[in-house]
């Protein structure tokens, strides 16, 4: 077994590792990278990527059969299914160079193309080596949950990592999971040409503010997606072809079978307990990401907080202070925001109306606005959504939007919690016109309507200044 010597060992070559790998090695850093799967992790090769790809897909289908309302004859277009899972493949080539071996070693990483293990506090085997690091980084991610449903095992099912392989168009998928990875592949799936059920035990969407998951919802069922809520799968039986998926009160059959009941951290392989760090269905880390052993981080997904593939990077750049310079850092939630890209899409920064609520009580302001009285979207036909603003003595604590590109206009609101910002310094932006940016700017004007122009004082002030100011 070759022996290894490094500064940092980083295990798991998806957003989290590469993003710290990256950063590191150009700042000087002897850094090692693991993985012993494909480079780019979930997000390029099975999640992120491939998802929204198949989403734009879906998209142009469904616009030929939209066109009424501009005066263009709406069509049924013709699906090749197999070549819209082509055009996946495609979008993940063209992206895969930025995540590949070659570029991370030109980089100044040594990387090693197999799974690692420890061995002890400080070193890792795997591949052939024995790495000692001074610091190690395990950022290997997560995987598909696949619940205990009875009978699930003896059926082929798909799940985020085997879907995208799937060339022949489903007749009926049936999909057991309301989450976003759940609704997202509802929505492209019928849009393709397929039938569409979604078994949400716990509530579709139920993480999402359910005034404004409403919406969304909304529109997926008005597309043709069954979706059948608060109903959990009991029992899963049939064959390929013929597979059905039995709730407390209810059969549903299908040709395909879909999983997308969740996340699980991937630690089982890691031999944690060798090392002294201590886990649960997570690696437990404090709000630093270190372990339970000091010279060990835990960042992404595998250390159990949001997942998501922004978090991971941010969490990636967090350990860069401590690790590089013995500087102290700390992971943030409170200003992550989060969208499901259906459409209309879904995004929330910060605390929602209820939890904003139950945290702040009578001094919440929540300030709202529609799109339909945004003349862009009226103008491209897209007025059905809605912002919604949650402000405590004019700091901005939370924000929703579900409507056309929420999840480009939640950026501003995350900028504004990351920075302690108030709904002041928002509406005095100047938005350009016409544009769906105007509703931010409208939400937050929103805070000093009732300051403003429905206060009997304002009123008395601006008729005095009248009569007697020449």
């Amino acid at each position: 077994m070759k022996e290894i010597r490094t500064g940092v060992l980083v295990l798991g070559a998806g957003s989290a590792g590469l993003s710290f790998a990256a950063g590191a090695s150009r700042m000087g850093a002897d850094v090692t990278l693991m993985e012993g799967h494909k480079m780019g992790g979930d997000c390029l090769n099975y999640g992120c990527i491939p998802s929204k790809s198949l989403l734009a897909a879906a998209k142009h289908a469904h616009a030929m059969t939209t066109g009424g309302p501009f005066g263009i004859t709406p069509v049924a277009p013709e699906i090749d299914y197999a070549a819209a899972k082509r055009y996946v493949k495609r979008v993940i080539e063209t992206i895969a160079p930025v995540d590949s071996q070659e570029r991370f070693e030109k980089l100044g990483v040594h990387v090693i193309r197999a799974d690692g293990r420890f061995v002890d506090e400080r070193t890792v085997e795997g591949g052939g080596y024995r790495i000692t690091a001074r610091r190690i980084v395990v950022a290997t991610g997560s995987s598909p949950l696949v619940p205990p449903v009875p009978g699930l095992a003896d059926v082929p099912y798909l799940t985020n990592e085997t879907i995208f392989d799937l060339m022949e168009r489903p007749e009926h998928l049936l999909i057991i999971g309301g989450g976003p990875i759940g609704m997202e592949m509802a929505q492209a799936h019928v849009r393709l040409g397929c039938r569409v059920t979604v078994i949400a035990g716990g509530g579709a969407l139920a993480k999402d503010d359910p005034e404004m998951s409403a919406l969304v919802l909304d529109r997926l069922r008005a597309e043709g997606v069954e979706i059948v809520a608060g109903a959990k799968a009991t029992r899963v039986s049939g064959r390929a072809g013929a597979i059905t998926v039995a709730t407390e009160t209810e059969e549903r059959t299908g040709t395909h079978l879909l999983v997308a009941a969740g996340r699980k951290p991937n630690i089982d392989r890691l031999d944690l307990d060798r090392a002294g760090i201590e886990y649960d269905h997570a690696i437990k880390v404090g709000d630093d990401l270190r372990t339970t052993n000091r010279r060990v981080y835990a960042i992404g997904d595998v250390a159990g907080r949001l997942q998501f593939t922004h978090v991971a990077g941010y969490h990636g750049a967090t350990v860069i202070r401590p690790i590089l310079f013995g500087l102290p850092a700390k992971a943030r939630t409170d200003h992550i925001p989060w969208v499901t890209y259906t459409d209309p899409e879904l995004a929330q920064v910060g605390q929602t109306e209820a939890q904003a609520r139950e945290a702040h009580g009578d001094r919440l302001e929540v300030l709202r606005f529609p799109y339909e009285e945004n003349d862009r979207a009226v103008a491209v036909g897209r007025p059905d959504g809605r912002i919604k603003v949650m402000a405590v003595r004019g700091k901005v604590v939370g924000a929703s939007i579900a409507g056309a590109e929420a999840g480009e206009l939640i950026g501003l609101w995350a900028l504004a919690i990351a920075n302690g910002l108030k709904v002041g310094q928002i509406a005095q932006m100047v938005a350009p016109y016409p544009t769906l940016g105007e509703v931010s700017k409208r939400a937050a004007g929103q805070y000093y309507v009732p300051r403003l122009f429905e206060s009997d004082a304002v009123k008395r002030v601006v008729r005095l200044v009248q009569r007697w100011v020449p």
